[in-house]
């Protein structure tokens, strides 16, 4: 079994490695500093961390074991986030409301929206199952190990989330222009696009095709 300084390092690089890299949090974060400012941001940026703290803590006290029993649940999981983040993609390419035109629709993730988010989240969850694995290895009960699991990733994952917020707010400023915020929007959009392709890519049936040679391959 591990000592507490023996898995410290590695369990800090990977919160900090999992939290900052892009991600649907992530980019749904910096698109809503970008459509609101860092204020508006705030309960979206909280629901988030203290939903993936939540998931973190349920993963590392066994849920994660009995969803991994149950190999429908994270295709279930996959596939309602892919949908709903393209449908934020589709969202992204409306043209921008305007005072004569609002858009009762248009407003920040709420904080209980960006808690429940995590529990389809398919990134979250793989944070959540590698540091519940990495914190097996601790010669600890499962309630302290959890405990450490939970202020040490959290602790992390909080900054890392916060600066693609903050970024985006950073960049709203430079958005003014219709051409380059229409150039930013389609470029989000085709990044929620690619996240939920990938999201859904591993469930996908495999296709055959005929070789050359004449035999039957099956593939991806």
């Amino acid at each position: 079994m591990q000592t507490v300084l023996s898995l410290l390092p590695a369990l800090m690089s990977l919160a900090f490695v999992s939290s900052i890299t892009p991600g649907p949090n992530n980019i749904m974060l910096m698109n809503s500093g970008v459509r609101f400012g860092l204020r508006r941001t705030a309960a979206h940026l909280a629901g988030v961390s203290i939903g993936f703290c939540i998931l973190l803590a349920a993963a590392a006290l066994g849920l994660g074991a009995l969803i991994a029993a149950w190999p429908a649940a994270a295709a279930i999981a996959s596939a309602a986030c892919a949908l709903y983040l393209l449908w934020l993609a589709v969202r992204m390419l409306e043209p921008p409301p305007t005072a004569a035109a609002p858009d009762a629709r248009l407003r920040p993730m709420r904080f209980v929206d960006a808690v429940l988010f995590q529990w389809v989240n398919p990134k979250a969850w793989s944070m959540a199952a590698s540091g519940a694995t990495l914190m097996a290895q601790l010669e600890w009960s499962i309630v302290p190990r959890t405990a450490l699991l939970v202020v040490v990733f959290g602790a992390i994952n909080l900054p890392c989330i916060f600066s693609w917020a903050l970024l985006g707010a950073q960049l709203r400023r430079h958005l003014a222009r219709p051409r380059v915020r229409l150039l930013f929007s389609v470029t989000m959009a085709g990044l929620l696009l690619a996240t939920a392709l990938w999201m859904i890519e591993p469930y996908a049936p495999p296709h055959q095709h005929v070789g050359t040679d004449g035999t039957l391959a099956i593939g991806r």
